[in-house]
């Protein structure tokens, strides 16, 4: 399994829980980073110090390293530098050479040497949005289909190794409004505070319209693996503070309430029936994340 993802803390605030079931169930999992995060701030004041003062992206490499070992998988950069995420009214230009700004095949090369090398059955990518329209993102979506399409083919990227082709296709839902839901109702009828409802109101009212509109096809069971999720999202101590958004659902609730990770399968190379609890469903016989809970 390889899943792409744009910046150092994305594989942790997403299907972080899942990548450490598959990992404990002995399966491959690798996860790319196309950029190093270079246009990050500090985001946890309590996490400043005289590094990240010095050299903040040197810092979050090293949280990388501590995330990969929390979930008990592998990791590759890309080695794409951040876009950063443009403010204004008109967009400033992004800077010249960062990853959004490349052309498809140089963006995409990268990731089709890694998948020739790793060879992975399933391949995980944000939606057409980037999950959020952040560039990076929005690259990194498109670098996975271009990737999908032309890594089995030795015509393209002729220069990136013997072709592979994965068989599965996945969208992360990680802002899948029906989880914000019912989490939400079950926290207010425990008579705890929610910080889900603004999120919900934003959903509803149509103010994310970047939001996909496809539907979920697949929920891995990960009850088991929360704890892995939150020692991955705390490593990224300069981006995640404990008291932060991520941290205000017990675990003991989302294992009761909902207790996957969702995805969208887009394309399947072998037969697949969804809806379906195992992204390698149809790959080959292996150890299913729900023997382990």
């Amino acid at each position: 399994m390889l899943a792409v993802h744009a910046h150092p803390d994305d594989e942790s605030s997403k299907g972080a829980a899942m990548m450490a079931a598959y990992a404990a169930a002995g399966a491959q999992v690798m996860v790319a980073t196309a950029t190093g995060g270079e246009a990050g701030d500090l985001l946890n004041p309590a996490a400043e110090s005289p590094h990240s003062d010095r050299d903040l992206t040197g810092l979050r490499r090293l949280e990388m390293a501590e995330a990969i070992e929390a979930l008990g998988v592998e990791h590759v950069w890309l080695g794409f530098t951040d876009s950063g995420l443009p403010d204004g009214d008109p967009m400033p230009p992004l800077p010249f050479g960062t990853f959004a700004t490349l052309p498809i095949e140089q963006a995409t090369a990268p990731l089709v040497r890694l998948i020739r090398r790793f060879r992975p059955h399933v391949l995980i990518s944000y939606d057409e949005n980037g999950g959020y329209p952040h560039p990076d993102h929005i690259m990194s979506h498109r670098i996975c289909l271009e990737a999908w399409e032309r890594s089995g083919d030795g015509s393209f990227y002729p220069d990136a190794g013997e072709p592979w082709e994965p068989l599965k296709l996945y969208y992360d839902r990680a802002f899948n409004p029906a989880r914000f839901r019912a989490i939400h109702e079950a926290m207010v009828e425990a008579g705890m505070e929610s910080p889900f409802g603004e999120r919900l109101r934003r959903f509803e009212d149509g103010d994310m319209p970047w939001r996909a509109s496809h539907e979920t096809t697949t929920q891995v069971p990960i009850g088991a693996f929360l704890e892995h999720r939150d020692r991955a999202l705390l490593a990224h101590r300069t981006q995640v503070a404990p008291d932060s958004f991520f941290f205000a659902t017990p675990n003991d609730l989302i294992r009761k309430i909902w207790p996957f990770d969702d995805y969208v399968l887009i394309e399947s190379r072998v037969p697949a029936q969804t809806p379906e609890d195992d992204l390698f469903s149809g790959v080959r016989r292996m150890a299913s994340p729900q023997d382990l809970l």
